[in-house]
């Protein structure tokens, strides 16, 4: 069935992340003094999305595992230095036990939450985005997600690395002019340049401006490597020992980097609700963790959608 309103994919753990860094501890903590700034941040960054995108519908994705054992399999640096000492990731203490909270007011406001044996809320994402009714719009601080742009459905990536009252609108034209290469090269392009957040090491030497000049060229990671194997190909002699150097990296980077559009993901409930559907739980929620505003804001977000 065709929309009108966008779905709006929110990649929850980069959201709530950006809330537990961007409020102080100390301006947001329940009458017991346990924090919650990342809650309130959180509720108050979808009421802000909801009001501002025309949004209908609405499922936030969750890490079920933050690092599936097939890319590290494949990668072993994969997110390696993120490993706590006693397994798991590294996690602020005081962010940690807010994850909960967050899924409780969703689950008593009526929003859908959804993730994946085996794989990221990346991943989540992905799959919902070719497989939900456009338009699609992708809500997430990680870059790997323009590689989802796709002006065909049409997919949207809402990027909020400046946070969501400004966040970045981004269309196929704008991920070339970001990074000059169409947003289905993103991965390989992503794979070359490497990304020390994820324990991508990139090959040595090739920059941004670099590696988006070897996909134009030669259009992905694939080719770049069948062009190595051609002694009439015109490489730089310094730029082709550098690729041959990383050759084993460039044979698995890119299955590591893509984001996977086939998880195995039911059937979902994605409309927004005009109103909690547990509204006597959202209260007890709202009063126990001092959320009244950050509650009340998204309830009211909700309840002008319905009369918009």
């Amino acid at each position: 069935m065709a929309h009108r309103s966008p779905i709006l994919l929110i990649d929850a753990p980069s959201l709530y992340f950006r809330a537990y860094f961007g409020i102080p501890e100390s301006a947001a903590r329940a009458e017991d003094g346990t924090p919650v700034n990342a809650v309130r941040g959180f509720l108050d960054m979808l009421a802000t999305l909801i009001r501002g995108r025309g949004a209908d519908r609405m499922v936030c994705a969750m890490d079920y595992d933050w690092r599936p054992a097939w890319r590290v399999e494949l990668l072993p640096s994969y997110k390696a230095h993120r490993v706590a000492p006693q397994g798991g990731e590294v996690v602020p203490d005081t962010l940690s036990p807010q994850v909960p909270k967050i899924l409780e007011v969703l689950a008593a406001v009526g929003i859908t939450v959804v993730g994946a044996t085996g794989y990221e809320a990346d991943d989540v994402l992905g799959t919902l985005s070719v497989t939900q009714p456009g338009p699609v719009e992708v809500v997430s601080g990680d870059r790997d997600l323009f590689q989802l742009v796709d002006d065909a459905r049409p997919v949207r990536l809402l990027y909020v690395g400046r946070g969501v009252a400004k966040l970045d609108d981004c269309d196929d034209a704008a991920v070339r002019a970001r990074y000059g290469v169409p947003a289905d090269r993103y991965a390989d392009f992503a794979a070359l340049r490497g990304d020390p957040s994820d324990g991508l090491p990139g090959v040595p030497g090739v920059g941004e401006k670099t590696a988006a000049r070897l996909i134009e060229r030669y259009g992905s990671i694939a080719g770049i490597l069948a062009a190595l194997d051609d002694s009439d190909s015109s490489f730089a002699p310094g730029l082709r020992a550098k690729l041959a150097a990383a050759r084993d990296y460039l044979a698995v980077a890119p299955t590591v980097v893509r984001v996977a559009l086939d998880v195995p993901l039911p059937e979902l409930p994605t409309a927004l609700p005009t109103a909690p559907a547990d509204p006597d739980r959202l209260l007890e929620l709202a009063a126990t963790w001092n959320l009244a505003g950050s509650a009340r804001r998204l309830v009211d977000a909700l309840a002008l959608r319905a009369d918009a």
